[in-house]
């Protein structure tokens, strides 16, 4: 998980949006799924929390991938009213809180949600007033080719658009416990002569590693 909400700008903020205070952003924003496929992840997908339809299938397919598994969720902020003179700010509270322990204020705010097709565009107002343009992949796309899934990435970016949905799966991906050949059992649940084999298997490692 990755996001600020104290006001400051974050690595993922848009080039030229404005913080509470009116400071623009002149930072180029850094993609995590872009970053998540050049890194090598075997599964990336990236969904708004507002589509429950779309992100609750993947992350059970995350959770179920053998490989390394990364999902960008988009999710508004909820934390307002934060700011200096408000009696309701985290600072405010800080200074007169005589509590055992330190409490923060989130206000409620309605949860926004949507509902589009596979292939569709749209746009999705925010509580501070900012437009997210999500684009759902279309049926027929291809999540098993990472050098298009790069460029569909590029290119919806370069429209302004999110692009949403399962993005790249490597279906051969093996996760490290494989690539180790490590055991498949808990080492709590081990016994001694699996967790001891003696003196001359350790030698034999020994020997293995020199």
């Amino acid at each position: 998980m990755y996001g600020l909400t104290k006001g400051q700008f974050s690595a993922t903020a848009d080039a030229g949006s404005k913080s509470k205070r009116g400071a623009v952003n002149r930072d180029a924003p850094v993609d995590t799924a872009s970053l998540a496929l050049l890194m090598g992840a075997t599964l990336v997908a990236r969904s708004f929390s507002g589509d429950k339809a779309q992100l609750v299938p993947l992350v059970k397919a995350a959770i179920a991938h053998e490989g390394a598994a990364f999902i960008d969720v988009i999710s508004p902020c909820v934390a307002f009213n934060n700011h200096a003179g408000s009696t309701k700010s985290y600072d405010y509270i800080r200074a007169h809180n005589e509590a055992v322990n330190r409490l923060d204020f989130w206000p409620s705010r309605e949860a926004i949600t949507v509902d589009y097709g596979a292939g569709g565009v749209i746009e999705v107002p925010q509580h501070d007033g900012s437009i997210l343009k999500l684009r759902k992949l279309a049926e027929d796309y291809d999540p098993g080719d990472k050098v298009n899934a790069m460029a569909h990435v590029a290119t919806a970016l370069a429209k302004g658009e999110i692009l949403t949905g399962l993005l790249y799966l490597a279906p051969d991906a093996a996760d490290l416990h494989a690539s180790l050949n490590t055991c498949p059992a808990a080492l709590n649940s081990l016994g001694a002569s699996a967790l001891c084999p003696g003196s001359a298997m350790l030698e034999k490692i020994n020997a293995a590693l020199r």
